[in-house]
């Protein structure tokens, strides 16, 4: 794994990390046979003005940069009461099983403390397992699989809370 380093981005960065989440979500896409046609709100086809929308307060972007250029991306939206959503969670798939991915959920548990949170709440593509279990390997709990009118596959449920014995093993990212 390369350096690596995780900087909170700004609206000026928008287009380049739009352009990540929809490179990165791209393979998602097509793995699942997603188009706009069938699902054209899918994040592989996010637009920049979309993306924008997104911004208001609560809501944090980061970026993983490798030799200073935006490799990742993840944003933490404050849901209150401790909950914070974790959404386009992104990495190019040409830098995916170098430990980028890990590097950056960690970050986003260590967020979520900093932030005075004790939950993360996410949304997958039930059908992908190999992401699933990812996710479960990373102390992550699938809570339900509901089916929703007008998307074409299932969506998965899952959070990550905080454990006593989980604070030690998350200050090193």
């Amino acid at each position: 794994m390369m350096d690596s380093l995780i900087l909170p981005l700004a609206e000026e960065n928008l287009s380049d990390y739009a352009d990540v989440i929809r490179k990165s979500f791209a393979t998602v896409a097509r793995d699942f046979a997603l188009t706009k046609d069938n699902y054209p709100r899918h994040t592989s086809f996010i637009s920049d003005d979309q993306l924008k929308s997104k911004i208001s307060s609560g809501y944090y972007p980061f970026g993983l940069y490798i030799e200073g250029i935006i490799v990742g991306f993840v944003s933490l939206t404050d849901m209150e009461n401790g909950v914070f959503e974790m959404n386009h969670f992104s990495v190019l798939p040409e830098y995916r099983h170098y430990g980028y991915g890990k590097k950056l959920l960690c970050f986003c548990k260590n967020k979520v403390i900093e932030l005075g949170g004790n939950k993360i709440i996410i949304e997958i593509i039930e059908e992908n397992t190999v992401l699933k279990k990812w996710y479960i390997a990373n102390e992550f709990t699938h809570i339900e699989a509901k089916q929703y009118e007008g998307v074409p596959f299932t969506v998965g449920h899952m959070e990550w809370e905080i454990k006593k014995n989980s604070l030690n093993r998350l200050l090193s990212y």
